[in-house]
């Protein structure tokens, strides 16, 4: 199982200086998110501030750029990183697509079939001038007289496509190079909801194998000597989760749907996001995060073992100062070789 690891940063600087450590400590692969950075932006850092580790969007959102934007952006990247890059690509919600982006969300399995297919075609046709006529309820794509005047480092960029309904999920199993799971996803959720909806997935299209899709678990990780200070920060992620009535299926399969309750009734009651870690229990994050000691979480993220092909770690941010995360990450940062057996 690969370790791979989300590094963050108050700066651009941090973020890249992260990374690097994390490749240092063996790190295969590092990620970054979309939602307070662009995506594509932070990518370019840490492909100039690392070497080896594959750089991944995890996830740049599919439906805010345009197919051909997208294209280009991960070309561009994929040049930048040597042949490092890895596109992760993943819907958002319908809110954030149509009300801070003024885009249409549509249908939205189909919305990111039709983009993905429209990514590769471009990236296919590019370098030859061919013609582009595809039809689409979501992204039709016409282009005519299009040739890229300079070299192309890959024209097969891998695609990883983010998912946690089942739909979603079937789809990842049918076109994409590989999953990205949630930061909640525990191992029992894995085994019996999401790897099914996979396989199936992967069964229903032609020619395609489990050894096709790259399945990358994602843990938020809190380490720290004293347990308690471990679980604090990483409360306030669960809280947050806990109070959107749409994670609510995910809460009751781990038996907690009335300990969400409890969340989303003092989200309700004012209860300010920054203060709902304060309503989480023990119970909610041990089944949900992957918090303790360094033999603990070591232990934690071997139970992931035989179902992801990898596991991508973060440190915790929600609720906590710049400075609590900071200290969280250097933790987590400095555990990485254990779980990878670098020497660094």
């Amino acid at each position: 199982m690969r370790i791979t690891f989300a590094p963050w940063g108050e700066t651009l600087a941090e973020v890249a200086d992260a990374a690097r450590r994390a490749e240092a400590a063996g790190a295969e692969a590092v990620w970054v998110p979309e939602l307070h950075r662009s995506a594509t932006v932070a990518a370019a850092a840490l492909a100039a501030a690392t070497e080896r580790a594959r750089v991944g969007t995890g996830i740049a959102l599919a439906f805010t750029r345009s197919p051909m934007t997208t294209a280009l952006e991960a070309l561009d990247l994929d040049e930048l990183s040597g042949g490092r890059f890895v596109l992760g690509l993943g819907t958002g919600v319908q809110r954030l697509n149509e009300d801070w982006h003024n885009v249409p969300f549509g249908k939205p399995v189909r919305h990111m079939r039709e983009t993905v297919r429209d990514v590769r075609r471009f990236w296919a046709s590019c370098t030859t001038g061919e013609p582009i006529d595809l039809p689409g309820e979501e992204e039709p794509m016409r282009i005519r007289g299009y040739q890229r005047p300079f070299g192309v480092h890959r024209t097969d960029i891998p695609v990883y496509i983010a998912a946690m309904g089942p739909a979603m999920t079937r789809l990842a199993g049918a076109i994409g190079d590989g999953w990205i799971g949630h930061e909640l996803c525990s191992p029992r959720y894995l085994a019996e909801r999401v790897l099914p909806e996979l396989e199936a997935g992967i069964a229903g299209a032609e020619g395609r194998r489990r050894e096709d899709v790259d399945v990358v678990v994602s843990a938020c990780c809190s380490v720290a000597g004293d347990r308690a200070t471990a679980l604090r920060r990483v409360s306030g992620l669960v809280g947050f989760y806990a109070s959107v009535r749409t994670y609510a299926d995910f809460f009751a399969f781990h038996g907690l749907a009335e300990q969400q309750q409890a969340v989303v009734a003092a989200f309700r009651n004012g209860t300010g996001a920054e203060h709902l870690a304060e309503t989480v229990s023990t119970e909610m994050i041990d089944a949900l995060t992957v918090a303790g000691g360094r033999d603990d979480v070591a232990a934690r993220i071997a139970g992931y073992a035989g179902l992801a092909d990898s596991v991508k770690l973060s440190p915790p941010t929600h609720g906590l100062t710049a400075a609590e995360t900071r200290a969280a990450q250097d933790e987590l940062l400095a555990l990485l070789p254990d779980l990878t057996g670098s020497a660094s």
